[in-house]
């Protein structure tokens, strides 16, 4: 019994150390595929990390690549409107300057045309004031000047007596006749000076200078000039007709000189400056 069971442990020791000796090559192999598998599988997942983060890389540059295409997107919509926005300014420009130009000769027609119509309306005035100073010289002494003419009442056509402002019956007559030519005219006013001989005082014969035209002013009203054409001044004795002391030159320098301004003719006048 013993012997037999000796027999057997050793017959399984022999079939143990057989099948360690023909498996151990097997295992070295197997071990060894299994380190160059393990080698492999390492290799394998650097490779895949690298390629990973190259899959990062190209994603950034790809996003990147689509952010400037978006932005060279927009600013190519940006340029497109700024060139149309460009052409619409040319096109308005052009628009204006042709309107500028037509306006222009609009302008020009139109200046010509009231030109021409201020230049028959100074002709057919300088026919009324010639009119006018044949009228009123034939009443007193009237001369023209720039910008009417003027009418010196004095001595034989107008006298003042010495130191007095009343208006004698031959002064009013003169004066009715003045108004008469006056009132059937049109786009005149009238500057009133009173004058003095050189008796008196400055200030005494400024005063009666004053009241001189005064009179002369309000009987023109009377007649029907209206009163918001006429303006008076005196001037006493500053303003001598004649430089002498004589009795005769003293009655020339007791006048009022009435200035007939035509207002047509300043309106012409301005709208040419």
């Amino acid at each position: 019994m013993e012997s037999r069971l000796h027999r057997h442990i050793l017959r399984l020791a022999a079939i143990s150390t057989l099948v360690a000796a023909v498996l151990a090559p097997v295992l070295w192999f197997g071990a060894k595929r299994l380190e160059r598998l393990a080698h492999q599988l390492e290799a394998s997942e650097k490779k895949a990390a690298a390629l990973q983060e190259r899959l990062r890389h190209y994603g950034a540059e790809l996003d990147a690549a689509l952010e400037r295409a978006r932005a060279a997107r927009q600013e190519a919509e940006l340029e497109a409107q700024r060139a149309q926005a460009a052409e619409e300014a040319r096109r308005q420009a052009e628009r204006l300057r042709e309107e500028a130009a037509e306006e222009a000769l609009r302008a020009r027609a139109e200046t010509e045309e009231a030109q021409r119509e201020l230049e028959l309306i100074r002709l057919r005035r300088a026919r009324e004031l010639d009119r006018m100073q044949e009228a009123l010289d034939r009443i007193a002494p009237t001369r023209r000047t720039p910008s009417g003419m003027v009418m010196t009442l004095a001595d034989n056509a107008f006298r003042f007596d010495f130191d007095q402002a009343t208006l004698r019956p031959e002064n009013r007559e003169t004066l009715s006749r003045i108004a008469g030519v006056l009132l059937a005219s049109e786009g005149y006013r009238l500057f009133i000076d009173g004058h003095t001989d050189d008796i008196g005082t400055e200030e005494y014969n400024l005063d009666l200078s004053r009241r001189r035209a005064q009179a002369v002013r309000d009987y023109l009203v009377k007649a029907g000039i209206p009163a918001e054409l006429i303006t008076i001044q005196g001037f006493g004795k500053s303003q001598p007709l004649v430089k002498a002391a004589t009795r005769e030159a003293r009655a020339q320098n007791r006048r009022v000189e009435i200035g007939i301004v035509d207002t047509i003719i300043q309106y012409d006048q301005a709208v040419r400056n």
